[in-house]
């Protein structure tokens, strides 16, 4: 197999980008196809497969490489030569020939195929910074070694079927008649699986509004909080805007869904989205401070708390978290995640549902969230029902879901906080802004469902 040099020499650059500059890899690579538009399908293939390889198993690679271990994660050590003798290893352990290029004339392949044989630590075989090994392994147990291992395999695409438009059976066809091929995924009535790897964003089906890239986990949370048509829901943590639509579509576009986040371009994305997909029950409201919630107080049968998480749960899709997280900011995360949870539940009514969700695999953002939360609130919610989904077992992303409702009888100092704030709730749909009024163009840069954990906690993707 002949490897342009051009290609490669982008590999370098951009995993320069992601390990020392830090930007983020959907980024790197995006940037890349715009500096080398000729390139074709097979050459995009190549440079995209070979980046997120060499980010995904990073430590493991530079061991392989012969390089210091610790020194992976040092940015005033990774260097050109570094990443060369990275990106090398990562070539040679998937079967191929290195090239004959000059930047690796002194790399030798019985080198790196001894250091293979060469008994490591886990976090070094599973290419993971040793603080997120021992805190996984800590809150997870015994469950910890299996997710590891799966979290370090490539995620499978999956769609999900934009019922407002079409059903799963029509778009399965319709996709196939385009040349792409894929499955249904049985437990999961809207889920469909790629065959194969396709731009799925450059599809007719795609810009029709067919059907949104959602992983299958993910696809679980917007039913589990089970809505029905005429109700009023609020999508808290809206981001832009993948449960939304979700949500829209099980309401079969009755009723209303008010749109939540604290990033305007966030939301101005979701519009899009909703215009695309056919969503016309979404309206979006940026929240500028605490008035913005209290307004609300009381307002919906159901409440999405898709809340700010470590992304732990989805590290087949964002590799590159695993090297940019820190305890710190976990620590960080699951602070506000309670403030969250506490503030927001008050947007519920008397009788109402709320959905806490994460995609994180940890207790300490998960269950033990909502069992703090409830032990401070306990009189006036319950916990209805659990989602814990271990990717290790599903297959699919770590998500998890705790679904609570609250008491009809109030404490009675909540009881005259919602009477008095009544009447300013009703009137947020005269300030909203609604998802009829824009342009039906599709996102300019939509991604797959799948968040990372950045400065601030937000979502910074499709979700």
């Amino acid at each position: 197999m002949k490897v342009p040099h051009i290609i490669i020499a982008q590999i370098i650059r951009s995993l320069h980008d992601i390990f020392v500059d830090r930007r983020y890899s959907d980024k790197a690579v995006e940037f890349a196809f715009k500096n080398h538009h000729k390139w074709g399908s097979r050459d995009r293939r190549l440079f995209a497969e070979s980046v997120y390889e060499c980010v995904r198993h990073w430590r493991w690679l530079w061991h392989l490489a012969g390089l210091p271990d610790g020194d992976h994660a040092k940015r005033e050590c990774i260097g050109d030569e570094q990443i060369w003798g990275v990106w090398a290893a990562q070539w040679v352990t998937s079967g191929k020939e290195l090239p004959l290029f000059d930047e690796l004339a002194g790399i030798r392949v019985q080198d790196i195929r001894a250091r293979e044989k060469i008994e490591v630590a886990p976090m070094i075989r599973q290419s993971l910074p040793d603080w997120l090994d021992e805190r996984c392994g800590r809150e997870l147990g015994a469950a910890w070694p299996a997710i590891r291992a799966t979290l370090n395999q490539p995620a499978e695409v999956y769609l999900r079927t934009n019922t407002l438009k079409t059903e799963r059976r029509s778009l399965k066809e319709r996709l196939g008649q385009d040349g792409f091929i894929t499955e249904a995924l049985k437990p999961i009535p809207t889920a469909l699986v790629m065959q194969q790897r396709y731009n799925v964003f450059a599809m007719a089906a795609f810009k029709e509004g067919l059907f949104e890239v959602q992983d299958a986990s993910s696809q679980r949370v917007a039913p589990f909080l089970q809505v029905e048509p005429g109700m009023k829901v609020i999508d808290a943590c809206a981001g832009a805007g993948g449960k939304t639509l979700h949500l829209g579509a099980l309401m079969q576009n009755k009723g209303r869904i008010l749109a939540l986040d604290v990033h305007q371009w966030k939301l101005n994305e979701l519009r899009k989205r909703c215009g695309r997909a056919g969503v016309d029950v979404a309206e979006t409201r940026l929240i500028e401070g605490s008035k913005s919630i209290k307004r609300l107080a009381g307002y919906a049968d159901r409440v999405l708390l898709d809340v700010p998480c470590s992304g732990l749960g989805v590290l087949r899709r964002n590799p590159d978290a695993k090297w940019k997280l820190s305890e710190v900011e976990i620590d960080r995360l699951i602070i506000e995640q309670q403030d969250i949870l506490t503030r927001y539940s008050s947007l519920v009514k008397p009788g109402g549902k709320l959905v806490y969700a994460t995609c994180s695999i940890l207790p300490s953002e998960n269950e033990q969230q909502v069992q703090k939360f409830l032990a401070t609130h306990g009189d006036e919610w319950t916990l209805e029902e659990e989602l814990k989904l271990n990717p290790a077992e599903t297959g699919h992303d770590g998500f998890y879901a705790a679904r609570l409702v609250r008491s009809m009888k109030q404490p009675e100092a909540a009881a005259e906080s919602a009477s008095a704030e009544s009447t300013s709730a009703e009137s947020v749909s005269a300030e909203s802004t609604s998802a009829e009024e824009v342009d039906d163009a599709p996102v300019s840069n939509p991604e797959p469902e799948a968040r990372r954990p950045v400065a601030g906690g937000e979502k910074s993707d499709s979700e």
